[in-house]
């Protein structure tokens, strides 16, 4: 028998303008609660290639 999804998955976020500077994106790993919050993450991080706070935002 297949084991059962939690309801805490972890989730990959990426940085949104790294890509469009042509620079590589960086990358964050956390824990997100799926029944309380369905939506996709976003937060602010630090980007070491851009050396700047930028938007990251939930992968797929």
């Amino acid at each position: 028998m297949a084991k059962k999804k939690g309801k805490i998955r972890i989730i990959t976020l990426e940085c949104t303008e790294a890509r469009k500077e042509g620079k590589p994106p960086s990358r964050y790993t956390t824990k997100k609660n799926f029944q309380t919050h369905p939506e996709r993450l976003e937060k602010k991080k630090y980007n070491k290639f851009l050396k700047r706070h930028t938007v990251h935002r939930e992968l797929k």
